[in-house]
């Protein structure tokens, strides 16, 4: 793989990255909500506010990841989802790993990338659905930094795949896998939980929401449980602005207090890291005991999962459509993106 003439295509995974160790935390925060796709102000202001909101997270952030044993697991398990996708793939292939706002960061990534000069690039984000300051964001540095180097290989983008079988049937398995245990202490009550994002996003046209509501849709109708008890959920609000409803954390008091066993499932992420180990796992579960539910479970994320990551391969190969969204959205990927993410 060292020699540049024998790479013909290169897929990069993109996703949005953790600190690897604590020294990273705080330039992990600043990075994020220095990202104009988070706070869209002009400069000075973006940059004073976010050195404002970095230095105040910076203290629980720590907690978090001292918690975790001193880092975000978010880029070995990248790693692993890149090699287990490199064995479907023909040795005049390689895949990256690009994180948005950690190591290894876009900018180096993408050197090492121009540097290969393959023929095709594909740009495979690691987010199922698409919003603006995830996919959107990632897609936008990738094809600014072509723009500013003058390189434009043959590339493209597979913006989301909220309903994608190969995520899906998964996250399915894993759910029937619990069930029954969780049965055992009352009907349960299945809280889909998916990152949050603020109002505002959403009401400007961000598809996220939606395709976050189809995720959850297709495991339900895959699952065929009668009379199932269920709920979409958003997760790890900060700040004072009003985010999308229902908040996780206020379903999840509320099914404890009702003594429903509860079923966990994070439906917006395909990697472990501390949205799952710590919020979910740490946070959730001892809310949940402290609240009396008599069960607290919560599904894995799909990671390596033989079918996830065949999904994946079918996507960048053009096997499997990509998900259209309505007209109405006015912020969707393939709209905001072009010409990433065009079927071609």
């Amino acid at each position: 793989m060292g020699q540049g003439s024998q790479i013909k295509r290169v897929v990069v995974l993109l996703n949005l990255g953790g600190p690897t160790s604590m020294a990273e935390v705080g330039p992990f925060l600043f990075s994020l909500f220095y990202d104009k796709a988070i706070i869209n102000f002009p400069n000075p202001f973006r940059w004073a506010l976010a050195k404002l909101i970095s230095s105040r997270r910076l203290q629980e952030a720590s907690h978090i990841y001292e918690s975790l044993g001193g880092k975000s697991p978010l880029y070995e398990e990248t790693l692993k989802q890149r090699d287990a996708l490199s064995q479907l793939l023909d040795p005049e292939t390689q895949v990256f790993v690009a994180m948005r706002h950690a190591f290894p960061r876009t900018e180096v990534v993408f050197e090492e990338v121009r540097k290969l000069n393959p023929q095709e690039v594909i740009l495979l984000p690691l987010y199922p659905q698409y919003s603006t300051t995830t996919t959107g964001s990632a897609l936008e540095m990738w094809r600014a930094l072509e723009e500013k180097f003058n390189w434009h290989p043959q590339t493209r983008a597979v913006c989301c795949y909220p309903t994608l079988s190969g995520f899906i049937d998964p996250i399915v398995s894993k759910i029937q896998e619990i069930y029954a245990e969780a049965e055992r202490h009352g009907k349960p009550y299945l809280i889909l939980s998916a990152h949050g994002l603020p109002e505002k996003v959403i009401k400007a046209g961000d598809p996220y929401q939606m395709q976050v509501e189809k995720t959850a849709q297709a495991i339900v109708e895959k699952l065929n449980i009668s009379d199932l008890d269920w709920i979409v959920s958003y997760q790890s609000r900060v700040g004072p602005l009003p985010w999308i409803k229902p908040y996780t954390e206020e379903v999840l008091k509320a099914a404890a207090r009702a003594k429903k066993p509860i079923i966990m499932v994070p439906i917006a992420f395909v990697s472990e890291h501390s949205e799952t180990l710590y919020e979910l796992d740490q946070m959730y579960g001892q809310l949940a005991e402290t609240e009396g539910a008599p069960g607290y479970y919560r599904v894995p994320t799909v990671s390596t999962d033989s079918s996830f990551i065949q999904g994946l391969y079918d996507l960048m190969s053009g096997n499997t459509p990509i998900f259209s969204c309505p007209q109405t959205f006015q912020k969707c990927g393939q709209k905001e993106c072009p010409p990433f993410c065009k079927r071609s």
